[in-house]
């Protein structure tokens, strides 16, 4: 019977922020400490199970810089009889930065185990390099590039077989040819309009810009090079042998774009074929029909015919993406959209039989969005993470015959090895979006990362089968990666607290609250009142370097969340409900989570809130300005102003095609209905306007137009521009004075009353 179960650990994950009573008080978080934190990778467990890869993102504040690098830690540390991981080792206990002299990204194993390929930009920009790996002591031995591509390279993966390594590179599609003629062809292009005076581009089609950047003619493709040998092969990368070979060529991005998370393509087992995601509707700027394609690894090497790519997925208009063979071959699993053009539609698991073609759902009976998966070893189950009422399970699904069967729901608590003082957190997340979940070889253990409204990622190991590993007790799950502990053991976190109140529709709707460092019940505590983007999205024990709750509950506010309607991770119906329906239910459920926050918790000075959102949370600002004077003051980041305006300079138009129910010529009394610009004569409020030039999911002129309201209204306002990002704020010391300039906002008109 095949049956769904959740792992009975996972669901909540209890990392310790505790220290003991005697030890040095602690103090309150500050964005400072904030960025000393190591941003902890997925884990890549070496073949032979001895040993587990990771990189960790170093950001230099002063520097302005974020720079990763290569971690080891043995798997088995702190398994019974073994101890755990030295607390910041630094490079100098078990747990240590593996190549100290050179960044790294995004390692993954040769399958012999003795080397593996990585990320780097020590020369020629981002390029695959490749290090020799001593299994007995754990230490690299060499290193070296492996791509010198003018294009740069990124994604890298080593085929199973152990003959290639796989790259994706932003090309010029018109460049084809030999392996030496393609990268010839590219490098004189991408040289010519480096020196050229002229820098105007011409377009011919929709979708010329995404998120941040102008694809200025490239595409994104897939190219595969010959793996090394144990001799490094610099002095063969001139040969044509050695070139690397464009196996998507065409005007097409092959891989589709993404944003980060689970890869869009694949290696058979056996090493002889790739399955990848692209997308050949003809106005890609209306469509999400992303499509899976097959092709022969070596397509178009010497002596080998070019046979043009096969779609396994026509049949469905909507979107397929992240394939994964399974181990033994026979089965690609990936996940699927029943509804074109709607980018929020439910991520179901799907099956693709390489035999027969036949493909089905594994998650009919899963009402939320299938994330990160991966195959258990023996082919026999499927791990999948999917969020649920602010938090986010693992699952398995395992294979045998229907129907499925989905198991009650178990919450325990992961917590520190003896010796350290457990404080289990009740809330937490598994990030359902990345590719870190992932097995030992012999499918005994499962990796996976995990993190908490208070506690940034970190890997964690888990027993899943009944044989022990140092006769740990199966089933218990031991934390891994101690890097940012002496940091967080000296701050005083606050826990994520759920409740949940009667919103729109009469649907029971959830909200949370972080309380201030130092928490007094008998005080009375202004708000900062947060709006999640999305829309469909969602607030939960996950952590963030953007809009950190904590760090804003830090200096003395509580800190209140709504997941309203249109939230992800409490069934399709309740994301549905906010299409057509913008300034409507989320806005009640908004009022009505607050107004129930303020009679239940006695603390909340509701004389002193301010509302504050990004993205849709942006819009949603604009709208509250428009619609109450409740609050003191508002901060609105890349948020839609004009709904006509923002359809005509975005770039995805599918998403606010189908949001909005049609065009602005098609449907315009949809949008004139949630216009916020059209509320301009009721904004009183004081609000803080914030926007990036380089944002073109919301383009700028939605904050310009927006604050130069707000100053012919006589509007207390001011604006935060960035000439340098995009619809996020991501380069360090823009972040700083970012909280900063957010912070003092707050303070300036919630704290002049203080009492």
């Amino acid at each position: 019977m095949r049956r769904l179960l959740l792992l009975t650990l996972l669901l909540s994950v209890g990392i310790a922020l505790s220290i003991p009573a005697f030890a040095q008080a602690k103090r309150p978080f500050t964005f400072e400490d904030m960025m000393k934190l190591k941003r902890v990778g997925e884990p890549q467990p070496s073949p032979d199970g001895k040993w587990v890869l990771f990189s960790a993102v170093d950001v230099d504040l002063a520097a302005n810089t974020k720079t990763p690098h290569i971690w080891i830690v043995p798997l088995n540390s702190g398994a019974t009889g073994v101890p755990p991981v030295q607390q910041g080792s630094g490079g100098s206990g078990i747990e240590h930065i593996l190549i100290p002299n050179q960044d790294g990204d995004r390692p993954r194993w040769a399958p012999d185990g003795k080397k593996f390929a990585f990320l780097s930009t020590k020369e020629r920009g981002s390029q695959v390099w490749v290090a020799a790996f001593d299994e007995s002591n754990g230490t690299v031995t060499g290193t070296w590039p492996l791509t010198s591509i003018a294009t740069e390279a990124g994604g890298e993966l080593w085929s199973p077989d152990g003959k290639y390594i796989l790259f994706t590179s932003d090309v010029y599609p018109e460049c084809v040819g030999t392996p030496k003629e393609v990268d010839n062809c590219n490098g004189k292009k991408l040289y010519e309009a480096r020196d050229s005076k002229v820098k105007a581009q011409i377009f011919d089609r929709l979708l010329y810009r995404h998120w941040n950047a102008y694809k200025e003619g490239k595409r994104s493709h897939i190219f595969a090079v010959v793996a090394p040998t144990e001799t490094p092969i610099t002095k063969a990368i001139g040969l044509d042998a050695a070139r690397p070979r464009d196996l998507t060529p065409g005007d097409y991005d092959a891989p589709v774009f993404s944003l980060g998370g689970q890869d869009d393509y694949a290696f058979s087992p056996d090493g002889q074929e790739i399955c990848y995601t692209s997308n050949h509707d003809k106005v890609e700027a209306t469509s999400t029909n992303n499509d899976l394609w097959i092709v022969p690894v070596n397509n178009g090497a010497t002596g080998v015919p070019f046979v043009q790519p096969k779609n396994i997925t026509a049949d469905n208009p909507a979107s397929d993406s992240t394939p994964l063979y399974s181990p033994d071959g026979k089965y690609i699993a990936y996940r699927a959209q029943q509804r074109p053009g709607y980018e929020s539609d439910r991520f179901r698991l799907m099956l693709y039989d390489r035999k027969t073609g036949e493909k089905k759902s594994l998650t009919d009976e899963v009402d939320s969005w299938v994330g990160t998966f991966t195959w258990a070893p023996n082919s026999g189950e499927l791990y999948f993470v999917a969020e649920d009422k602010g938090e986010s399970p693992i699952y398995e699904a395992a294979l045998d015959s229907p129907p499925i069967q989905i198991s009650e729901h178990i919450k325990t608590r992961i917590q520190r090895k003896p010796g350290q003082i457990p404080d289990p957190i009740p809330d937490g997340w598994n990030r359902g979006w990345n590719d870190d979940l992932t097995f030992t070889a012999d499918g005994k253990i499962l990796l996976f990362t995990r993190m908490a409204a208070n506690h940034p990622s970190a890997i964690f190991r888990k027993l899943v089968s009944n044989k022990n590993l140092q006769n740990e007790v199966a089933g218990d799950p031991v934390l891994l990666t101690h890097l940012n502990d002496s940091i967080l053991d000296s701050v005083e976190g606050s826990r994520l607290e759920s409740f949940w109140f009667e919103g729109a529709h009469g649907d029971k709707v959830q909200g949370f609250l972080v309380k201030p460092p130092n928490f007094d019940p008998a005080k009375k505590y202004p708000v900062k009142f947060l709006i999640h983007g999305g829309p469909e999205g969602a607030w939960g024990g996950d952590w963030s370097y953007r809009w950190n709750p904590e760090l804003f509950a830090a200096n003395g506010y509580v800190v209140i969340m709504i997941n309203f309607h249109g939230s992800t991770g409490y069934g399709q119906k309740f994301i549905d409900a906010i299409n057509g329906d913008w300034g409507g239910a989320p806005f009640e459920d908004l009022m009505k989570g607050l107004d129930y926050a303020e009679k239940t918790y006695p603390f909340i000075d509701k004389d002193r809130e301010c509302a504050l959102g990004a993205s849709y949370g942006g819009f949603m600002a604009n709208w509250v300005l428009g619609h109450t004077d409740r609050f003191k003051c508002i901060v609105s980041h890349d948020g839609m102003f004009n709904t006509d305006s923002a359809w005509g300079t975005t770039e995805e138009l599918w998403f606010n095609n189908w949001e909005f129910k049609g065009t602005p010529y098609s449907n315009p009394e949809m949008y004139e209905k949630w216009n916020p610009r059209l509320s301009a004569k009721n904004f009183k409020t004081p609000t803080l306007v914030v926007h990036g030039q380089l944002d073109y999911r919301l383009d700028v002129s939605e904050g310009f137009q927006l604050f130069t309201t707000l100053q012919i209204m006589g509007v207390p306002s001011k604006m935060l521009y960035f000439p340098d990002e995009g619809h996020w704020v991501l380069k360090p010391q823009n972040s700083q004075l970012w909280y900063k300039t957010v912070n003092d906002w707050v303070d300036q008109w919630t704290k002049t009353n203080s009492r």
